[in-house]
């Protein structure tokens, strides 16, 4: 039996999950993660994972993105 975690519980997200955990659509969460060094991002090859909680600080940081 394959243990699952929800949203919430992960600490990298795919853009998929990210997109429904943050409710920004996925083309903007692409744009805001192809930018150089960006510090909530994880590559893994080409495959790119968001990392929840830098991410969460970020966006409380923003008035708008």
């Amino acid at each position: 039996m394959k243990n699952t975690l929800s949203i919430a519980e992960k600490s990298l997200l795919t853009l998929e999950e990210a997109a429904e955990y943050f409710n920004i659509g996925i083309n903007r969460l692409r744009t805001m993660t192809n930018e150089q060094n960006c510090p909530y991002v994880l590559w893994i090859g080409s495959k790119r994972l968001i990392k929840r909680k830098p991410f969460e600080e970020f966006l409380y940081t923003q008035y708008s993105i």
